[in-house]
């Protein structure tokens, strides 16, 4: 994965050198961790503890303090469970997001796990303001081997999600994922707009599973941890996934994102191919780091 190489080399060049875990060392590792995204206020916290763990435990060699920071990293990340709750029929999958940060292929790589787990999955063109929108998402519905739910463009997202609903019903689907429109976080209509999703989804499907996740750019640093919190305050996130890590190694957004709002990141994105959406494993991340 081209994002862990590229941090992996950050974090390797800050170990190569080590002779022991002094003040240079820390000073390091925390510039080390605010240039990987991770955030000033996530990154002096790790540091801290990290210190405090060196000195109460008497920690000396390389590999016991990579397995501490290890830890530290991991314990910051480790917030929710991180799979995906789809137990009713159907579940609801809502993904939300700016422009241009992958929503609709998130969706249609997701489509394409779930139906090789047997699921019968139905796509929700909901976003029905950007042009040829819902044409990408049948393109990706296709290649999942899905069905999609459309309606012409500029049409209500609620009357598409209605439709997709009666029809998951209707055909016995066990999952809904539905695609909205993006934005830049205008909270009003953003509010607006997902309240009402959310009423059609209570009256139509009450008590169904439902998931809100948020996706997110990696290559956008902190902006990523602006956009979350404006969404979580919005619409409520289960979880974030982070698209785009195969090109960038600011990814310590994850680890800000979980630490600073509580959110898990349940799936990184990491190529354009339909299998390159992975779920996210706190531990295996911070691992293939460090």
């Amino acid at each position: 994965m081209g994002f862990f190489d590229k941090l992996k080399k950050i974090t390797a060049n800050l170990f190569s050198g080590f002779t022991e875990a002094d003040e240079a060392f820390f000073e390091e590792l925390e510039e080390t961790l605010i240039l990987a995204d991770i955030g000033m206020d996530t990154a002096l916290d790790a540091v801290e503890k990290l210190r405090t763990r060196v000195r109460k435990e008497k920690l000396h060699e390389q590999e016991a303090v990579r397995a501490a920071l290890r830890e530290i990293l991991a314990g910051e990340m480790s917030v929710d469970d991180t799979a995906l709750s789809l137990s009713t029929q159907p579940s609801v999958v809502l993904f939300i997001g700016v422009n241009g940060v992958g929503k609709t292929t998130s969706i249609g790589k997701l489509a394409y796990q779930l139906k090789k787990k047997g699921k019968h999955v139905l796509l929700c063109a909901g976003d029905t303001f950007r042009a040829a929108a819902a044409d990408q998402l049948q393109i990706w519905a296709e290649r999942a081997g899905c069905e999609l739910i459309r309606q012409h463009e500029g049409a209500d997202p609620g009357a598409v999600l209605f439709d997709a609903l009666q029809a998951a019903k209707a055909r016995g689907a066990d999952v809904v994922l539905c695609d909205t429109a993006g934005r830049l976080h205008n909270k009003a209509n953003l509010m607006a707009e997902l309240a009402k999703l959310s009423k059609i989804i209570d009256r139509e499907c009450p008590g169904c599973d439902r998931e809100t996740l948020l996706v997110l750019d990696a290559t956008t640093g902190q902006n990523g941890l602006i956009q979350a919190r404006t969404f979580q305050e919005t619409a409520g996130l289960t979880g974030i996934v982070l698209t785009k890590l195969d090109g960038t190694a600011k990814g310590g957004i994850v680890v800000a994102i979980a630490r600073e709002l509580g959110v898990p990141v349940k799936f990184a994105g990491v190529g354009e191919g339909i299998d390159d959406l992975r779920p996210f494993d706190a531990k295996s991340y911070v691992e293939a780091i460090i």
